[in-house]
């Protein structure tokens, strides 16, 4: 990505603990941190912001997805315009658990 767009990835990481607990748990998501390093038009189409990932059969609910800029939360469907120094963070949802524990 870095060479092909004007950013920065400065963190790409498993999101630890963010699956659901159960007898087989979710998978854990991703953290992502984009830093700008020129104006640019940024679009999100992120799902599960509002709504957890359900569990199965007693299995836990996963995280839920986060974004930020410049540390503010931010939705998860928008547009918006970024400068030079701007971070975007995006966590990933975990996955949800099945089974009881």
């Amino acid at each position: 990505m870095e060479s092909h767009y004007p950013l920065r990835i400065n963190r790409y990481q498993i999101r630890y603990g963010s699956g659901g607990e159960g007898q087989y748990k979710g998978g854990d998501g991703l953290v992502r941190e984009f830093e700008f390093l020129a104006p640019a038009t940024v679009t999100l189409l992120t799902e599960r912001r509002i709504h957890q990932p359900w569990g199965l059969e007693q299995g836990g609910d996963g995280a839920l997805g986060e974004n930020q800029l410049n540390g503010e939360p931010i939705a998860g469907k928008t547009c918006f315009q970024v400068q030079p120094g701007d971070v975007l963070e995006i966590k990933t949802p975990g996955g949800g658990g099945f089974g009881k524990n």
